[in-house]
């Protein structure tokens, strides 16, 4: 099988965050043609805006902690200027392009021998477990019929 065609993908799956009443944020799932699996959250600046402001009022009403306004990201995220399929498949497409793919998006696999065999070696990309994507699969993902 060409390697190369592991890096393009087959299908783009939108969790929206539906339950925060704002539409800033939605995780994406890409399956590639070679049937590796990865995800990544996308969020916009009002998304940021609305963290720093939740770290200002934690801040407000911890008595050892000073109030300021901050988002601390424990994974990364893409940052895009508007939450659309086009927007989001046209970042995937550059950060594909970029060679950076790999070191924003985690692999979800069944174990840890499979992996996608990339043209380029990228870094050590993180990866999720078989369980996490069953639960976001079955549980946690809203797939939007647009994208």
């Amino acid at each position: 099988m060409n390697s190369t065609a592991l890096l393009i993908p087959k299908r783009i799956s939108l969790e929206r965050h539906v339950d925060s009443g704002a539409c800033d944020a939605c995780d994406v799932i890409v399956e590639m043609e070679g049937g590796v699996y990865y995800t990544a959250p996308f969020v916009t600046l009002p998304f940021l805006l609305r963290q720093m402001q939740l770290s200002y009022e934690v801040g407000k009403s911890l008595p050892d902690a000073p109030p300021v306004r901050y988002a601390a990201l424990e994974t990364p995220h893409v940052v895009i200027g508007e939450l659309t399929a086009e927007a989001i498949e046209d970042a995937i497409d550059n950060l594909l392009a970029l060679g950076t793919f790999a070191t924003i998006f985690t692999q979800v696999s069944e174990d840890e021998e499979t992996e996608a065999a990339p043209a380029t070696p990228p870094p050590p990309a993180k990866r999720a477990t078989a369980e996490v994507a069953a639960v976001v699969f079955s549980q946690v993902l809203i797939v939007d019929p647009e994208s």
